[in-house]
């Protein structure tokens, strides 16, 4: 007799999403990216701002659960924005095109990060971690 199991399609456990990403990029395409696979993986509010003082307004306003900071904004970097996360004990992860090129201070050395591009099973991943920790 030939037995046949259907499996249910992958289905992101959306319960281990924050509730709140910000995403600190000022490419907008590039935010859009990240915006639509983290909206597709069950976070329900993502923020996209461009700049340290937009991010660091979009903290005071609401702390998100999580945030993507892209390390090199037009004419600045993200580490302010960083220091504040920190200090919030909220997780976030560096977003980079320089790869191991990309100048991170040590406080942070040991900050997760992602490679520009990076692949949607990556940013889940690091949505993941954040859940465990």
């Amino acid at each position: 007799m030939l037995q046949v199991t259907m499996m249910a399609p992958a289905v992101s456990d959306s319960s281990n999403c924050p509730a709140d990403v910000l995403i600190v990029e000022d490419d907008p395409i590039i935010a859009i990216d990240f915006e639509d696979r983290l909206l597709g993986f069950g976070v329900k509010s993502v923020r996209t701002v461009g700049s340290v003082a937009q991010a660091l307004a979009a903290i005071a306003a609401r702390v998100p659960g999580f945030a993507l900071l892209d390390v090199g904004l037009s004419r600045e970097n993200s580490f302010a924005v960083a220091e504040r996360l920190a200090a919030l004990k909220i997780p976030f992860v560096f977003v980079t095109g320089y790869g191991a090129d990309a100048r991170i201070p040590p406080e942070f050395a040991g900050q997760p990060r992602l490679q520009k591009p990076c692949s949607s099973d990556a940013l889940e991943a690091a949505l993941q971690v954040r859940a465990a920790d």
